[in-house]
């Protein structure tokens, strides 16, 4: 894996050039996830389907240098548009799980001409709303990792490469700065969100995150659909990643027409 100066970052790259005129850019979540979740479920099936891929680790995860400070939304987003600058990539489609798609609804915003399309796995856009939740989520997840039976649990319910995980996550969150940072934003409005007019796939759990209110997203976009997986939770990528691989596969060649 490449490893290039992103906005003044050291970061972990991987690139798959299949020669087709769609490219893809694949961003992860926070904390435990890093490119590979993408380079395990979708990324080798979407390349070999023509598709041009790019995936790469954001700043404070896997293998991407780590500042203590410089976590906001608009830090991911220059680092984002850095990247694609550096590769002369002039147009994307978007698919981001959980963090990874509120950060492409922010460079959709900030950056139209950009975007053909996102595809959003249990994702929302950094609203006021989505900052008071991950708030809420950040400080009960640093809670939980502070105390050492946390990852007994965890090792028990899931499994010892979890407990890793988790070990990871929480070095990640308690060094730096990052979970003091995120929910600052920059934020979009309702009017910011109108302005997204490039179509957008939201893929979500019905016990997910958004279970009080599945429609509520796709109905404030100007071009969204959305896809429920019944009985799924948060972890949708990992756990029908299959589905979620035809989906945006299909998605793609949609846009692509």
């Amino acid at each position: 894996m490449p490893t290039m100066m992103v906005n003044g970052l050291s970061t972990n790259v991987q690139l798959v050039q299949a020669d087709g005129e769609q490219t893809v850019v694949f961003l992860h979540g926070m904390g435990t996830d890093s490119l590979a979740s993408f380079y395990l479920t979708l990324a080798p099936p979407v390349a070999a389907a023509g598709i041009n891929v790019i995936s790469y680790d954001l700043r404070g995860h896997g293998k991407t240098e780590r500042p203590i400070s410089g976590y906001t939304i608009a830090d991911f987003v220059a680092d984002l548009h850095d990247l694609l600058s550096q590769l002369d990539v002039d147009q994307v489609h978007l698919v981001g799980n959980s963090f990874g798609g509120t950060l492409a609804f922010s460079y959709a915003a900030a950056y139209p001409g950009k975007v053909r399309s996102i595809v959003c796995i249990e994702s929302e856009p950094a609203t006021e709303l989505w900052a008071d939740k991950m708030t809420q989520i950040l400080g009960y997840t640093i809670e939980f990792l502070a105390q050492e039976e946390s990852y007994d649990w965890i090792e028990a319910n899931f499994s010892a490469h979890h407990r890793r995980l988790a070990r990871q996550a929480a070095d990640r969150i308690m060094s730096t700065n990052m979970a003091q940072e995120v929910p600052l934003g920059p934020l979009l409005s309702l009017d910011d969100l109108a302005s997204i007019e490039c179509p957008v796939l939201n893929i979500l759990g019905s016990h997910g995150y958004q279970s009080d209110d599945l429609e509520a997203l796709t109905t404030t976009l100007p071009n969204g659909e959305l896809h429920v997986f019944d009985g799924q939770g948060h972890s949708v990528l990992v756990e029908r990643h299959r589905e979620v691989r035809e989906l945006v596969l299909r998605w793609i060649g949609r846009q692509a027409a």
